[in-house]
């Protein structure tokens, strides 16, 4: 019960920062739900289609209307929620740790090899964002220098640790979320990242 309702937070919160991330690009209600929708449950989506697996909001109409409301409330107070972006953007880490624990445990749960179970778990919390940013024609976060999927990284091998070790599954997802947030806050606030691939531009000649 605890992981579905927090699988529905998790839910709301993707579609409500998939919303406001399109509000420049001027989309009609339609454009800004689909846009709320491949955010909040596009990463489950491939995930369980490569799990040969329904998708849960196929026929769990919870799903559709969390992010219908969602997306309505992004547009009635718009103004409102973008001044709490810093509390959206702890929500959204939240998300992610959440995303990346269900993917996980799924996996995990049809037998997955663990390297790809992690795998798994990172695609349920970063591939809806982006689908968002392809079908908007920018760069996804994820191939930015910004940490983002390396916390799922990381927070899937803590879970992964401490199941082994037997804590309590309710604690367990408690340690990875806190874990994977604080990641993500330290790196933003310190301007951290990883190392990227730079053209060399000593041994380049001109044509």
């Amino acid at each position: 019960m605890l992981i579905y309702s927090l699988d529905l937070f998790g839910t709301f919160v993707f579609a409500i920062s998939g919303t406001l991330a399109v509000t420049e690009k001027r989309l009609d209600f339609l454009g800004a739900f689909v846009m709320g929708f491949v955010t909040a449950v596009g990463g489950g989506t491939v995930r369980d289609m490569l799990l040969n697996v329904s998708p849960g909001w196929l026929t769990d109409l919870n799903y559709f209307y969390i992010i219908l409301a969602a997306v309505v409330l992004s547009f009635l107070a718009k103004t409102g929620l973008q001044k709490l972006r810093k509390a959206f953007f702890l929500f959204d880490s939240l998300g992610i740790a959440v995303f990346t624990v269900i993917g996980l445990e799924k996996a995990l749960h049809y037998e997955i090899a663990l390297p790809i179970a992690i795998l798994m778990g990172v695609m349920s919390a970063v591939t809806g964002g982006a689908l968002r940013d392809v079908l908007t024609n920018e760069i996804p976060l994820i191939f930015r220098k910004e940490i983002y999927a390396t916390a799922c990284v990381l927070g899937a091998v803590l879970f992964l640790i401490l199941q082994k070790a037997g804590v309590n599954p309710n604690f367990n997802l408690l340690l990875t979320a806190t874990l994977i947030t604080l990641i993500r806050i330290v790196s933003v606030k310190y301007n951290l990242a990883l190392p990227t691939l730079k053209p060399d531009r000593k041994g380049s000649k001109k044509v």
